[in-house]
């Protein structure tokens, strides 16, 4: 399934295609919630660059059927517990963590991947910027209890943490 359309890319990016297996498996993909996520799902996530900035395509197959989820792009590797990917990768940093300023958390200063799974749990979505990741900034893509969230207070925030997969974005 793919989505990601030519992207004048230039030769970098990430590619990762995973299974996700339990929290404390050390895995490249794990759940931290079985119902949603389960183990054996599996999840692809592609970056490209160009002159115009970055896209990221997410898909994944096997998630719990007819639900919507929050993705996005986090600043540390996945762990064993869901807080270990740290908080959002965003291109202007937010002085104040967690951010919930709409100023600093929208889609255009973070990397917002929300998607509705169909019958069989599978879904997909990409997302542009104009902006490049700095290096070793950006490290996963977190998956989420529910949708984006965009107003004061609340912005970026998208409930749990469900999954997470590593993701060595250049």
């Amino acid at each position: 399934m793919a989505l990601l359309a030519p992207f004048g890319a230039d030769g970098r990016g990430a590619s990762v295609e995973a299974f996700f297996a339990g929290a404390r498996s050390g895995a490249q993909a794990v759940s931290f919630d079985q119902g949603a996520v389960p183990v054996g799902a599996r999840i692809g996530v592609v970056e490209r660059t160009g002159p115009d900035g970055t896209a990221v395509e997410l898909t994944v197959h096997g998630l719990q059927a007819h639900r919507m989820f929050g993705a996005h792009v986090h600043q540390k590797t996945c762990g064993t517990v869901p807080d270990a990917s740290g908080p959002h990768y965003q291109d202007v940093k937010d002085p104040r963590q967690p951010s919930t300023d709409p100023a600093y958390a929208n889609a255009r200063n973070e990397v917002w991947l929300d998607f509705t799974t169909d019958g069989q749990g599978d879904g997909a979505s990409v997302a542009h910027v104009t902006w490049r990741f700095r290096a070793g900034q950006a490290m996963s893509v977190v998956v989420h209890a529910h949708g984006t969230a965009t107003a004061p207070g609340q912005a970026g925030t998208a409930g749990a943490r469900l999954a997470c997969v590593n993701v060595p974005f250049e």
